[in-house]
C-alpha cells in the first residue's frame, strides 16, 4: 500500500469533548501520513517528473504529507461514510462550512463545530495535505516532496509567477499570496524578464532590466539580495498585472499531491493497526472547494480514481467553486498558489463529455481517462456566480462556441448558486479580501448559500449509498435563454444610480493557450502564447439585476436587493474598470417609494412590494418550502433560510 505508514503526533478530544447527537463525542488524530510510490506502475505514469525523483531501496519514491482524523470516539457510532477534504491552500474548511460555523471563527488546527451538521450524522472528517508550497504551520497542511533530479543534480529551468499588487510596494514574494517560492537560481540573470500589463487580457510591456533586481527592500529602507523576492524601482503599481520570467534551481516533483489524495483513501479503507478509522468505511467522498476544486477537476482528467491495486479510491466528487479550468498540480515548477496565470489549468477539454474545440481542433472531454480506467465517481458540481464572471464555469456545460448546450454526464450533476459570491456573504464583511487584499467598490454579498451546499453533500451521499438520484442539474443554458454575454447583464446594471459597471472589455476571459509544444510531458515556454478567446457566458437577470438561472435562494425569488457574483474593484487599489476577482455585491432596494424617486432607482421599493415584514416572511418561508421539496434545500434548513433572509430584509429596511 502506497500509505505505508500514519505517525500519530496528537490525539485529542474535538470541540472540547462536545456530544453530537447520537454519534456521540469525537476526537481529533493528527499526525504525518508516510507515503511510498512506484515510479514505474501504469496508475502513476502521468505525473509529472515522477521517474525522476529520488528512490528509496526499494526503488519507490517516498514523500509525507501532515493528515488529520476526525471520527466519533465510539466507532460504533459512525455512519460507514468519510469526507476526505483536500485543504485550500492549507487550510481546513469543510467542517466550518458544512456546520455553517460563524464566518468570523478562526481557521486553525481544530475547525469549529459551527451547529454539528456532520458530526451528528455520524461522518468522518480527513483533512491531507497536498501543496508542497503550503509554510510549514500548526495552523495548515501541506506536502513535503523531493525534487526532480538529473545526473545527481536537482533540475533547474525557467518558470513564472504572476504578481497582482492592490497597493504600492517595492517588493515582492517570488510566489502567489504567502507561499513558499521558487528561488531564483544564483547569478545575475541577464535573460529575466518581468513584464506588465494594465488588465488581463491587455498588451504586455517589459520592463528594462536593470530597473528591477532578485531583491528585497527591508524596513530601514536598505535593499538586500534575495533569491525569494523581486524589487522593483519605483515600486509595484497597484491593479496592474505583472509576469517575472526567471530562472530556478529546483522543480518540487508537484503532482505527489494528486498521489497523496488518492492513496489515502486506499488506506482508509482497509484495516490497519495505524489506521484509527478502524474497518473502512462504506462510502468514500473527496471534497475540494475553489483551488482544491480546481484539483479535483486535474486529479480526474488524469483518471487517478483507481489506485495502484486496482481498487476504486472514491465513491464520489464534491466540487464546489471549481468553475471548468484545472490548475498548477502537475507540471515541472508547478506552483499549486497559482491560479491565473494562462497555463495547464486553462487548457481544453473545459466538460465532462467529449467535445470538438474549433479553437484548437481537438477532441475530448474531462472524464476520457476515467471512464477509460475505470471506477468514474459520481460528481456534484457547484458554483458560484464568481466562477462564471471570470469567463470559465459555462464551459463546463456549454460547447466552446457557446452556441450549444451540452449533454450532461450521466455520473454528474451541475448547479448554479444564483446571484451569490465565491465565498459565503454576511453582513458586515469588510470590501477587502483577506488572502488578495483587493478592495471592491461597492458592499459585498450578504447571500449565504451553505444551506444549498449541505443539500447537495446529502444528495450526493444517497446517490452513492442509495442509488437515488440527486435533483436535476440547474444552471444557466442556451436553450432557456437564461445563458447570455456579460454585456447584456451590465446593461441592466448601467441604470442603477451611482453605480458604475466594469469595462466589459477588461473583463477576464479564457483562450488558448500555446506553452511550446511540451505541454504533454508538463514542461512549458513562458510567458506561454495567448491566442483566441473563448466565450464567457453568464446566468441572465431579471429586471432586478438578480440572475435568473441555477437554485434561486429565496433571497432571489423573493428579493430586498439585488445580489451578483462580482464586484468592481475601488479605486484606491487600482484598476477600477475591472472586478474584483472573488467578491460579489449587494445593493439594498429602496425602502419606500419616495426615497427610490428621489435617488433615481429603477427597482421597486421594498413598501412596494411587501406590506411589512410578516408579509415579507410569508413570502420567504413559501419560496423555502419549494426549494426543499426539489430536494435543492434541506427542510430541516427552512427555517435557516427564512431567518437570514428576514435579517437582510430589516438590513433594508434600515438602511
Amino acid at each position: 500500500m502506497p500509505l505505508t505508514r500514519f505517525e500519530i503526533t496528537s490525539r485529542v478530544p474535538y470541540a472540547g469533548g462536545r456530544r453530537f447527537g447520537a454519534a456521540g463525542a469525537y476526537e481529533q488524530v493528527d499526525g504525518a501520513a508516510h507515503f511510498a510510490v512506484d515510479p514505474n506502475h501504469p496508475a502513476n505514469a502521468l505525473i509529472c517528473d515522477l521517474k525522476l525523483a529520488p528512490r528509496n531501496g526499494a526503488g519507490l519514491v517516498e514523500f509525507a504529507a501532515d493528515f488529520s482524523v476526525v471520527l466519533p470516539v465510539d466507532a460504533r457510532l459512525a455512519n460507514g461514510r468519510c469526507i476526505v477534504e483536500l485543504p485550500n491552500r492549507g487550510r481546513r474548511r469543510v467542517v466550518a462550512m458544512m456546520n455553517c460555523a460563524p464566518p468570523d471563527a478562526p481557521v486553525g488546527p481544530q475547525a469549529h463545530p459551527g451547529d454539528g451538521f456532520l458530526f451528528a450524522r455520524g461522518y468522518t472528517v480527513v483533512s491531507v495535505g497536498w501543496q508542497w508550497d503550503v509554510y510549514p504551520s500548526p495552523e495548515l497542511m501541506g506536502l513535503v516532496a523531493p525534487a526532480a533530479m538529473a545526473d545527481g543534480k536537482p533540475i533547474g529551468g525557467e518558470t513564472i509567477v504572476e504578481i497582482r499588487p492592490n497597493e504600492r510596494g517595492t517588493t515582492r514574494l517570488l510566489a502567489d499570496r504567502i507561499h513558499r517560492p521558487l528561488p531564483a537560481a544564483p547569478g545575475e540573470q541577464p535573460g529575466a524578464r518581468l513584464l506588465v500589463r494594465d488588465w488581463e487580457d491587455g498588451e504586455d510591456t517589459l520592463i528594462p532590466r536593470s530597473s528591477w533586481r532578485f531583491a528585497r527592500e527591508m524596513p530601514a529602507g536598505a535593499v538586500e539580495p534575495s533569491a525569494e523576492h523581486v524589487w522593483l524601482e519605483g515600486g509595484f503599481e497597484p491593479g496592474r498585472i505583472y509576469h517575472l520570467v526567471y530562472a530556478t534551481d529546483r522543480a518540487p516533483v508537484a503532482g505527489l499531491g494528486l498521489l497523496a489524495a488518492r492513496d489515502v483513501a486506499a488506506f482508509l479503507r482497509t484495516p490497519s493497526p495505524t489506521n484509527p478509522c478502524g474497518s473502512g468505511f462504506r462510502a468514500l467522498i473527496l471534497y475540494g472547494i475553489s483551488q482544491t476544486g480546481r484539483m479535483q477537476r486535474h486529479f480526474l482528467s488524469l483518471g487517478l480514481n483507481r489506485c495502484e491495486d486496482g481498487s476504486r479510491a472514491y465513491d464520489g466528487f464534491h466540487v464546489h467553486v471549481a468553475g471548468a479550468r484545472r490548475g498548477a498540480f502537475n507540471h515541472r515548477f508547478a506552483q499549486p498558489s497559482n491560479q491565473t496565470t494562462p497555463l495547464w489549468g486553462h487548457v481544453f477539454p473545459f466538460a465532462d463529455v467529449a467535445t470538438s474545440d474549433p479553437l484548437t481542433g481537438s477532441t475530448g472531454g474531462l472524464l476520457d481517462r476515467q471512464v477509460t480506467t475505470g471506477d468514474l465517481p459520481k460528481i456534484i458540481s457547484t458554483d458560484s456566480a464568481a466562477e462564471y464572471w471570470r469567463g470559465d464555469a459555462a464551459l463546463a456545460h456549454i460547447d466552446t462556441t457557446g452556441r450549444r448546450d451540452l449533454p450532461e454526464h450521466p455520473s454528474t450533476r451541475r448547479y448554479l448558486f444564483a446571484g451569490v459570491q465565491h465565498t459565503p456573504g454576511y453582513p458586515g464583511q469588510s470590501r477587502t479580501h483577506p488572502g488578495t487584499g483587493a478592495t471592491a467598490r461597492y458592499p459585498l454579498n450578504v447571500l449565504d448559500y451553505l444551506p444549498l451546499l449541505r443539500a447537495a453533500l446529502i444528495n450526493l451521499d444517497r446517490w452513492i449509498t442509495e442509488g437515488v438520484e440527486p435533483p436535476p442539474s440547474r444552471h444557466p443554458r442556451i436553450s432557456d435563454a437564461t445563458a447570455v454575454e456579460r454585456k447584456e447583464v451590465l446593461a441592466t446594471f448601467a441604470r442603477l444610480p451611482d453605480f458604475e459597471p466594469p469595462d466589459p472589455q477588461r473583463l477576464p476571459f479564457v483562450r488558448t493557450v500555446d506553452m511550446g509544444g511540451d505541454e504533454a510531458a508538463g514542461i512549458g515556454r513562458y510567458p506561454a502564447r495567448e491566442g483566441a478567446f473563448y466565450p464567457a457566458l453568464v446566468s441572465a437577470v431579471d429586471g432586478d439585476g438578480n440572475e435568473t438561472g441555477g437554485i434561486r435562494l429565496p433571497d432571489i425569488t423573493v428579493p430586498v436587493g439585488t445580489h451578483a457574483g462580482w464586484n468592481p474593484r475601488d479605486p484606491v487599489t487600482g484598476s477600477p474598470e475591472q472586478i474584483v476577482a472573488m467578491n460579489g455585491l449587494t445593493l439594498w432596494f429602496a425602502p419606500d417609494e419616495a426615497t427610490r424617486v428621489a435617488r433615481g432607482d429603477p427597482r421597486r421599493s421594498l413598501a412596494e412590494r411587501y406590506r411589512d415584514e410578516a408579509d415579507y416572511g410569508a413570502k420567504v418561508r413559501a419560496a423555502a418550502v419549494r426549494l426543499a421539496a426539489e430536494r435543492y434545500l434541506l427542510e430541516e434548513d427552512v427555517d435557516r433560510v427564512v431567518e437570514a433572509a428576514v435579517v437582510r430584509y430589516r438590513a433594508a429596511i434600515a438602511q
